[in-house]
């Protein structure tokens, strides 16, 4: 059966997701490890589905100062990823790999920005590759767009892109842990519908083509 609204997934099509959302995330935390020469894991990820706002509250309230780095999808399976980039997240990223960390995003310049892109780049990237991998599809990505804004502005943008499509977009969250100190990584995932129910029939649960 089409689902027509994220709000339509039943708990095996959720399972599947959350499976994804796993596989992608330890994906990632390899990755980021690679990247800061340092070893990181990722805690159990939590994967949901929530409204637009529900994932503004989620990651801190519309009004809360975050880094952004988004990447539009293309090719086989169109929609957005996001990594929602906390100062925890930041100073773990630049004190690894500048040496040094801010004390507030006014104090990213330049080659802060660019360090932060790269690893939220090949974040993305990564999660992205293993999605195409377990799905067998071909997902292209466009050069990451970096920003820091109120989050309630960030989620602008899936909103205004997808939000006619449906109310609700993919959420995985948890911590990624390094010498015992915990830090958020907060990631969120739209496919378009079409895109989500192609993605559920190559998966092998359900959707429709």
């Amino acid at each position: 059966m089409t689902i027509k609204s994220y709000s339509d997934l039943n708990s095996l099509e959720l399972d599947t997701l959350r499976e994804i959302g796993s596989i992608g995330t330890g994906n990632a935390a390899t990755a980021l490890s690679s990247l800061i020469g340092q070893q990181v894991r990722i805690e159990m990820p939590e994967v949901r589905i929530m409204g637009y706002n529900e994932a503004i509250e989620w990651i801190g309230g519309p009004e809360e100062i975050t880094a952004g780095v988004l990447v539009k999808m293309s090719g086989q399976v169109n929609g957005i990823m996001l990594s929602v980039q906390q100062l925890k997240f930041v100073n773990l990223v630049l004190e690894s790999m500048l040496g040094k960390g801010v004390e507030g995003y006014s104090g990213l310049h330049e080659m802060e920005c660019s360090a932060l892109i790269e690893v939220g780049n090949i974040m993305i990237s990564t999660f992205i590759n293993a999605l195409s991998s377990l799905a067998g599809i071909d997902i292209e990505l466009t050069v990451p767009a970096f920003t820091v804004d109120m989050q309630g502005a960030i989620m602008a943008v899936p909103m205004a892109e997808y939000g006619g499509q449906s109310d609700y977009i993919m959420t995985i969250g948890g911590n990624f842990v390094r010498d015992g100190q915990t830090v958020p990584c907060r990631l969120l995932l739209s496919p378009d519908i079409r895109s989500l129910n192609f993605l559920l029939r190559k998966l092998g649960v359900s959707g429709g083509a």
